[in-house]
């Protein structure tokens, strides 16, 4: 298995244009690109070459790389890894946190049929009136910024008795078997470690919970 060290030297080669034919690479500047000194640039290359990553081919006017293919596979490799890592597909979120009273406005805007009509189309439930606020855990709160980089499904607003509504966003996820959302007012301020969710039921109610419980939030995007 190629050691992490030579494989960042190997990328650094890539960069340069290696895997699509001969770059021009000096120990020195190498190793200012690593930030080592140049003798250990020198042995980083000896060591892709024994390896049969690298083609080295050394002339008066200095040395030619050339990343070979068994070279460019391990770069395949580490670039699927990475895939894995950040790929929105199949992601699966989990967020722990303690249930808290609400300001009450959940049980209002919920209960609105425009916003009730949206939700069973775009959900395929219409709200419980009504919402459950969770305090994140701190080890959540980075976990909850990571969601705003998936597909949110919004939820127009509109006016009525001449007031107007907001749009706002939701993200489907679960808390044990109830399907729920997070949703997201679209000018509200939420604190950063505060989440609120809709349900078809009354979340407290069907779990049993009461303020301060813990609570898992799962958010499964596929």
């Amino acid at each position: 298995m190629i050691m992490p060290e030579d494989l960042q030297c190997l990328k650094v080669i890539a960069l340069a244009g290696g895997c699509r034919g001969p770059v021009r690479v000096s120990s020195q500047s190498l190793g200012s690109e690593l930030s080592i000194s140049p003798q250990t640039a020198s042995r980083r290359l000896q060591s892709l070459e024994r390896q049969m990553l690298v083609r080295r081919d050394i002339n008066p006017d200095g040395q030619q790389i050339t990343i070979t293919s068994a070279g460019e596979e391990e770069l395949r490799r580490e670039y699927s890894d990475y895939c894995r890592v950040f790929d929105r597909e199949n992601a699966h979120y989990v967020l722990r946190g303690h249930v808290i009273t609400g300001l009450g406005e959940g049980r209002y805007y919920m209960s609105l049929e425009p916003y009730q009509r949206q939700f069973r189309k775009r959900l395929g439930f219409s709200p419980y009136p009504g919402t459950l606020n969770i305090r994140l855990d701190q080890s959540s709160i980075q976990i909850r910024k990571r969601l705003d980089l998936l597909e949110w499904t919004r939820i127009s607003g509109f006016s009525a008795d001449e007031r107007t509504f907001g749009d706002v966003r939701c993200l489907p996820c679960r808390i044990s078997d109830h399907p729920c959302g997070i949703v997201v007012p679209g000018r509200s301020h939420y604190p950063e470690d505060i989440i609120e969710l809709v349900a078809p039921v009354s979340l407290r109610a069907a779990l049993g919970l009461s303020d301060n419980d813990e609570v898992k939030v799962e958010v499964a995007y596929d």
